[in-house]
């Protein structure tokens, strides 16, 4: 897991308890797994983590934000491998990615948030600020050591590369979870590999490493 800025203070200067954090994040993800997004609860989650209801209250302001920030641990879990290679690094990632997808935490969790967040626009805010642009730590990481080892050109437009990491973000993940969660589909060693193949031939201009 990715190392966490200290925990935030509680309204009245209380510092909040990680440990009560992590219980309740981990509670509300096997109720992901026992009763599915519409039946969890506030009160079924403070029950199996221990809290009382009005902890959960003070820290989330309902069931959609629980169920983001408990997604979200998941997806930083995302490590970016060193291979060597930037093709076997893309492909370590999506297969790593569709690892966690194949989860029901994962997969009821996000499918309902997603749709929730079609009419609720803070929450695709807190979608984005807590799973999109923390992952995108992957694509700068991936690029830097591409770059580094002359599979990428370096790009010295500011703007220009931090579109670009949002471009390949949207389509790693987009083509993910479509194969994924909308098509129903395997995200084998295969099909990563040769998506990778056509997501390089886009970045370089050429095919990747076979």
């Amino acid at each position: 897991m990715q190392s966490r800025s200290p925990a935030p203070r509680a309204p009245g200067g209380r510092p909040r308890s990680a440990a009560a954090d992590a219980a309740i994040l981990a509670a509300t993800r096997q109720a992901l797994v026992d009763l599915g997004w519409s039946r969890l609860t506030l009160g079924d989650v403070a029950g199996r983590a221990g809290v009382a209801k009005t902890t959960l209250y003070r820290r989330w302001a309902g069931k959609n934000e629980l169920v983001v920030d408990a997604v979200a641990e998941l997806f930083d879990e995302l490590r970016l491998p060193d291979s060597g290679s930037l093709a076997t690094d893309v492909e370590g990632v999506v297969l790593q990615f569709a690892a966690i997808l194949d989860r029901p935490e994962a997969r009821n969790g996000l499918m309902a948030v997603v749709a929730e967040a079609t009419r609720d626009k803070p929450l695709r805010d807190r979608i984005r600020t807590s799973i999109v642009d923390r992952q995108k730590r992957l694509v700068l990481e991936g690029r830097t050591r591409a770059q580094a080892r002359g599979e990428l050109p370096l790009e010295t437009d500011p703007e220009e590369a931090t579109r670009s990491v949002d471009l390949i973000f949207d389509v790693v993940a987009g083509a993910v979870v479509h194969r994924t969660l909308v098509s129903a589909e395997q995200a084998d060693r295969t099909w990563a590999h040769d998506f990778t193949q056509i997501l390089l031939r886009g970045l370089t201009g050429a095919r990747g490493d076979t």
